[in-house]
């Protein structure tokens, strides 16, 4: 029996398949009749089965616990036939192209590879195989009558499927963008190292019926293959599920470390009117906070109106505009102002209300460029001469 690389390459890649299995359950109870999630769900399922049956620790229990010879090449072979048909039906399905279309090449998809399995598991039992092979089958058999059969069948299976996802996976690539089109090139990569899978075995028992030995093939390379297209692939298919979420993600921790200088500025004026429930951290999303945070800071300039002074934006806006014409800044600019002047007013005479109540009309829609605002120059400047002494806040 030749070494192998270990139980720990098949473990591996067969827990990255289950992983993104696993991602896969919640949209598929919520959409239980929906063929792309089921193609992708059985595809990824079926392709961590292989993987953990393929380590060779879990090749010699199989056949201790089946108590039938080699019986572990059978289950692993005809799962990986199943596999190369779920990959297919899967692009099949996830591909845009007419309904009419993509139901007549999921028959013939679903109708070649159930011919294949099947083929698979006769030619099996037609043959004979006494001798224990954990590492070797291919190349022991490669000259056995039917099982040479066999073998040949599940890899030209495997790599037709391969070589057909590896076509329309490109083909796709080309026509859509960000972690959909990223998540496609990763899978040509995943599919093209099948295809070395299947060529470095076929070439182990191609040697075999000529006479030569290259077995290393099968015990070292082509394990490796197998592997390392079972994590790449696993990355392929989550990253389109993960990406948009991931990116949603970014921009509002974005949003909200710019949204920072805004809230450390109000997060201490009094809201009287405003009701608030505060959720535990772990129940507490970013997109929860950001909503969150947005609220207590309408709330907060709401509260300040009363003491906001329109003079004092206007003369901030004729001072943005004298160092940049840009009104949209400009605007942030004056009314940052405005409301860190309010502030002041507010923190210097807390129980001592303005006679009219605010009614501001802002020039900024929105409270990003005016929290970015807080650290422009005439901000600055505004604070630096509008800040009252300590002292002044005490009766």
């Amino acid at each position: 029996m030749a070494s192998g690389p270990g139980n720990l390459v098949y473990y591996v890649g067969g827990a990255a398949l289950f992983l993104v299995c696993a991602l896969k359950l919640p949209p598929l109870a919520q959409r239980r009749r929906d063929p792309l999630l089921w193609s992708a769900f059985t595809q990824l399922f079926a392709g961590g089965c292989i993987m953990l049956l393929a380590a060779p620790q879990s090749i010699v229990a199989l056949n201790r616990a089946t108590g039938i010879t080699n019986c572990a090449a059978l289950v692993v072979y005809a799962a990986l036939t199943a596999y190369s048909g779920a990959s297919l039906l899967l692009i099949i399905h996830w591909r845009p192209a007419p309904p009419e279309q993509t139901r007549r090449a999921a028959r013939w998809c679903v109708a070649a590879y159930s011919l294949a399995v099947l083929t698979v598991v006769v030619l099996f039992w037609a043959g004979n195989t006494p001798v224990e092979e954990v590492t070797l089958f291919d190349s022991y058999y490669a000259g056995t009558p039917w099982i040479r059969e066999m073998i040949v069948t599940y890899l030209l299976a495997h790599g037709v499927a391969a070589v057909a996802n590896v076509t329309l996976c490109r083909r796709w690539s080309k026509e859509v963008h960000g972690s959909l089109r990223a998540g496609l090139h990763l899978l040509v990569a995943a599919y093209l190292l099948h295809v070395g899978y299947d060529v470095t075995r076929l070439v182990a028992v191609g040697a075999r019926w000529f006479g030569h030995d290259l077995d290393f093939l099968i015990s070292q390379v082509s394990p490796r293959f197998a592997a390392l297209s079972a994590v790449i692939g696993a990355v392929g298919y989550a990253l389109p599920l993960i990406g948009p979420r991931a990116a949603r993600t970014v921009q509002v921790v974005r949003q909200l470390r710019q949204l920072a200088p805004m809230w450390r500025l109000l997060r201490d004026v009094p809201t009287p009117g405003a009701i608030r429930s505060a959720l535990p951290w772990w129940r507490t999303s970013p997109a929860m906070l950001l909503m969150s945070r947005r609220t207590a800071l309408y709330d907060a300039i709401l509260a300040l109106a009363p003491y906001c002074e329109p003079a004092v934006r206007d003369a901030a806006h004729r001072a943005a505009l004298s160092r940049c014409p840009d009104e949209a800044s400009a605007a942030a600019s004056a009314d940052a102002a405005m409301i860190v002047v309010a502030v002041e007013r507010r923190r210097a005479h807390p129980d001592l209300m303005p006679d009219a109540p605010g009614s501001t009309v802002w020039r900024s829609k929105d409270l990003v460029p005016l929290s970015l605002a807080l650290d422009s120059p005439v901000v600055q400047d505004f604070r630096a001469h509008h800040r009252l002494p300590a002292e002044s806040s005490r009766p």
